[in-house]
């Protein structure tokens, strides 16, 4: 994930849609399972991209 997403924005054709909003489902909670993703910038940065979309819904604990 991380040597894609330093190539481009979103997964697919560079533009965000369906395998973002699948892929970011899991990713984005990998840290309350114990993965560090401190060391993926791209990763991050992808993340707080799709968090940052219109009509993005956090989940509340």
């Amino acid at each position: 994930m991380e040597d894609h997403l330093a190539r481009t924005s979103f997964f697919v054709g560079g533009a965000y849609g369906i395998a973002d909003i699948a892929l970011y489902a899991y990713t984005h909670v990998a840290p309350e399972g114990g993965f560090d993703l401190s060391a993926y910038p791209a990763l991050n940065a992808w993340m707080a991209r799709v968090a940052a979309q219109p009509g993005h819904v956090p989940i509340e604990a």
